[in-house]
């Protein structure tokens, strides 16, 4: 099954993308896998105290996902999985592309601020010629209705 795999974080880009992937893999017939990434910066403290913030990072994303995961189910049939990965994000979202072959393109949601379209787009857009997948960049100032128009 070819899966969507789509960057979950606290971006407001984040939203369009994240239905965008699923409303593709309801139509195709595929899946979808969210990733969240920690970033190593978050728990440079004493051993025990990052233990902690690692735990409770986890926990905010898990909440985090629950949210989109409930309305890919309950609205597009798709019952999406949660990766939770360490690292760089761009690092760790080619580690995750390499490890599951069933990936088949990655989707990202582009900002609409002056600061252009986030650091996620920017650097893999920047590869994309060496990707192993093809990237999909979503407007995050698509609506609902054109969302569901283009899908």
């Amino acid at each position: 099954m070819r899966k969507f795999l789509v960057v979950l974080d606290d971006s407001r880009e984040c939203l369009n993308a994240m239905r965008f992937a699923a409303m593709r893999a309801a139509k195709t017939g595929g899946g979808v896998e969210i990733i969240s990434i920690i970033p190593p910066d978050e728990f440079n403290h004493w051993i025990g105290v990052g233990e902690v913030m690692r735990e409770e990072a986890r926990e905010r994303i898990e909440v985090h996902f629950e949210v989109f995961a409930k309305w890919m189910r309950d609205r597009q049939g798709v019952d999406p999985e949660l990766v939770i990965r360490e690292g760089e994000a761009v690092d760790e979202i080619m580690a995750q592309i390499r490890d599951d072959p069933e990936i088949g393109v990655l989707v990202l949601g582009a900002g609409t601020d002056k600061k252009g379209p986030g650091p996620l787009v920017t650097q893999l857009s920047r590869n994309s010629g060496g990707l192993p997948v093809p990237i999909t960049i979503v407007p995050g100032n698509l609506s609902k209705e054109r969302l569901e128009a283009i899908t």
